[in-house]
């Protein structure tokens, strides 16, 4: 880590008052509230970047300036890597800062919302009991999709999976979050306690019901009496999730001791955008979310207007960013859409292939939506980095390019320019940019991906035969495989940047 400034602060809770006083510094705003006077109301796995700049957030914003005092975050850890976040934490009395970076300038805003961390793989059960507390009111989680153990083809439990056995025959000792789940609901449900709401906050469509079914469809190989318990009585809200949040860099850590005299081993960088959309069905109480800006709506119908808008349009558009991007040369998002040509092509193809596809929302300006998207996407001081755009694809694309190619394939045929991004894709999994340089490819499904990739040359069959992936409609419909194969063609023999202006009207 580099060193801190000479006047510079280790963050700590005895140092908060100096912090926010310091003199010749920009503003720093502090936790006001008594953090020990806190009851631990959640319990959240995966304390990443996003989690520290989203629910978090929320979360210290009801407390500082809503007198809420029931909802702090017991932070639980899963990984092996997690423990350099537990360490960080401890160290800093579990606090940390938020940079918020716009085109007005940057702040720093010293968060208090997590007031403890568990470490699963030193002591599980303190985890399963820290789950079955009756403070305990919501588990959440930021996972990422791999987590879910989700069959995407057939919407299943990936049961057999070893990790998923595992558990079954270690119900006292999980490694999943779905064993650890239900380990905490079976206590719960034998001390006579309400489940709690299971909340996803992770940037799936229909997180919480699949949330939901994966949960009972566990319980119902461990014990189907508890099962229904579950089904019955507990609470999956689906939401939708938006803020970007790049990785944290050393020059961050070095920018924050500089600019605002903190010093803080792993302080969060996002953007001043922030939105959550949450079904308000939780079974053992909530937040009052809506202080605070959370979109709270009636149910997963009105979720599922949100996620769309944003899926489709605000990830579809940085997979349009992330894979091409990678391969033309390209380190951050800010670079790539600044580039005219890439500009348009992304402008396009959020007005004339996704935006058709869309449900109105009331109240929502869907050209408004996309001009702050563009904006979002331009913020240079964000410096969000290709590479974290692309990590994961297999759980990505799916999601937020096919279903559009889907729904173009049944209506109006307008999908050049989605082809032209899964077909960078399909390149991208090879790992070798236009220039013949080599990269990570960063995904849990890379050794298949690849074999596939290299089996299938410059055609997209062996890829597509991928049934976790595709659909059959995607694999048999002429139209589609004629354009991806095109623009397969056309990226292998003339690179992305040749290639993008002949997806440009």
């Amino acid at each position: 880590m580099p060193h801190a400034t000479s006047s510079s602060l280790k963050l700590i809770s005895k140092n908060l008052g100096q912090i926010a006083a310091q003199s010749g510094r920009a503003t720093v705003r502090v936790p006001t509230y008594d953090r020990s006077a806190t009851k631990e109301g959640v319990v959240h796995i995966g304390v990443g970047g996003f989690h520290r700049a989203h629910l978090a957030v929320y979360l210290h914003n009801l407390m500082e300036k809503h007198g809420v005092r029931d909802y702090a975050i017991a932070g639980v850890g899963l990984q092996p890597f997690d423990a350099s976040m537990r360490d960080i934490l401890k160290k800093q009395d579990h606090l940390y800062t938020v940079i918020e970076r716009g085109a007005d300038g940057s702040s720093a805003n010293v968060n208090g919302a997590i007031t403890s961390f568990l470490f699963a793989p030193d002591n599980r059960e303190a985890v399963i009991a820290k789950m079955a507390h009756p403070d305990t009111k919501i588990v959440s989680m930021t996972i990422t999709e791999s987590g879910y153990y989700y069959n995407e083809n057939t919407h299943e439990l990936q049961a057999e999976h070893p990790d998923i056995q595992h558990d079954l025959k270690n119900e006292n000792s999980p490694k999943t979050t779905f064993g650890f789940l239900y380990a905490g609901m079976k206590r719960r449900h034998q001390l006579g306690l309400n489940p709690f709401t299971v909340l996803s906050c992770d940037n799936m469509q229909k997180n919480g019901s699949i949330t939901r079914n994966m949960l009972v469809s566990y319980a119902k190989l461990a014990n189907p009496e508890l099962a229904s318990w579950i089904s019955e009585k507990g609470a999956f809200p689906n939401s939708m999730v938006d803020r970007i949040t790049p990785r944290t860099e050393k020059t961050d850590i070095t920018a924050l001791a500089q600019d605002f005299g903190i010093e803080d081993e792993w302080p969060v960088v996002t953007e001043p955008f922030m939105q959550w959309v949450v079904e308000d069905k939780f079974c053992d109480g909530r937040p009052p979310f809506e202080k605070v800006g959370v979109q709270v709506v009636k149910d997963v119908h009105d979720v599922e207007q949100f996620e769309m808008h944003k899926l489709r349009l605000l990830n579809g558009s940085h997979s349009a960013l992330g894979y091409p991007g990678q391969l033309a040369g390209f380190k951050y998002i800010h670079e790539v859409i600044n580039h005219p040509v890439y500009r348009k092509f992304v402008e396009q193809m959020m007005h004339k292939e996704v935006k058709p596809l869309l449900p109105a929302i009331p109240g929502v300006d869907i050209d408004q939506y996309c001009n702050t998207l563009m904006e979002r996407f331009s913020n240079p001081t964000i410096m969000d980095q290709l590479p974290r755009i692309c990590l994961g694809a297999s759980g990505k694309i799916p999601q937020f390019i096919m279903p559009s190619i889907a729904e173009q394939i049944w209506g109006e045929h307008n999908f050049r320019r989605l082809s032209f991004v899964a077909a960078a894709w399909f390149r991208y999994i090879n790992g070798v940019d236009d220039a013949g340089n080599k990269f990570d490819v960063d995904d849990p499904m890379v050794e298949e991906l690849q074999a596939k990739a290299r089996a299938g040359g410059i055609k997209p069959h062996e890829l597509l035969s991928i049934k976790s992936l595709f659909g059959d409609d995607l694999r048999n419909d002429e139209k589609f495989i004629k354009e991806i194969s095109t623009a397969m063609e056309l990226i292998a023999k003339d690179g992305v940047m040749a290639t993008l202006p002949k997806y440009i009207d």
